[in-house]
């Protein structure tokens, strides 16, 4: 069953985006048309998600207002005005307004084109999720498919399912998307404040309980003003 919850992680002060982001948080960029961020969440609302939590902090007055003219989900706002708590403090934080069951946690600055007009990547990661086994299932893709990712590569993918870090390999051929499910409790034995949820992937990775789904249409991660302009051009074309 796809997650009904998401967490959208849009606190971030895109750095990076500048000039783009010196009077707007990043999730209010906009690419062909409209705000990452409602590319997000529309994308989560067609997977299922019907309630939304979304942290804020850097002109978080403004994405707050732009949230509330949204009226056809349910969003909840957790506050980091305080403090940047990267993404594990961030969903840390977020904790007691997320439940128990699994959820999705999403970045804002991923969009991306399927690579069929009948399926769709979070409907194949939400079919993968098997709490059993799981602890967290990420959604990946080649770096042949990537654009605007600097790195080499993330991830192993194992022919079932599991994914393994680069470690000391010089490449992967696997990037994050941007988007997972997870169990809310992952995060319950943290005694941080801020901290990256990559800390817990790695933890668990070894385990056998961090699996992948691997994505096989065209994505793009928004991380600077010529990321913007190269994806504004794809979904526009």
């Amino acid at each position: 069953m796809s997650p009904q919850t998401a967490f959208i992680l849009a606190a971030g002060l895109g750095t990076r985006m500048r000039p783009l982001t010196d009077d707007r948080p990043k999730a209010l960029v906009e690419v062909a048309g409209r705000p990452l961020i409602d590319h997000m969440l529309d994308r989560l609302k067609a997977a299922g998600a019907n309630r939304f939590v979304v942290n804020v902090h850097y002109f978080a007055d403004r994405l707050e207002a732009h949230l509330k003219a949204r009226s056809d989900i349910d969003i909840i706002v957790s506050d980091e005005r305080e403090a940047l708590l990267e993404t594990g403090g961030g969903l840390k934080k977020a904790r007691p307004l997320l439940g128990d069951d699994p959820i999705w946690v999403a970045n804002i600055d991923s969009v991306w084109l399927e690579a069929a007009p009948d399926g769709t990547a979070l409907q194949a990661l939400a079919n993968q999720w098997n709490a059993a086994e799981m602890d967290a299932a990420l959604l990946v893709t080649a770096m042949e498919t990537s654009h605007g990712f600097d790195g080499a590569g993330d991830f192993f993918l194992a022919k079932d399912g599991r994914l393994s870090f680069r470690g000391d390999a010089p490449s992967a051929p696997f990037n994050y998307m941007g988007v997972h499910i997870t169990r809310p409790a992952i995060i319950d034995t943290e005694l941080d404040a801020a901290f990256s949820l990559s800390r817990i992937w790695r933890r668990i990775a070894p385990q056998g309980r961090l699996f992948g789904t691997e994505f096989t249409g065209e994505w793009m991660h928004v991380g600077d003003p010529a990321a913007r302009d190269f994806a504004d051009g794809r979904l526009n074309s």
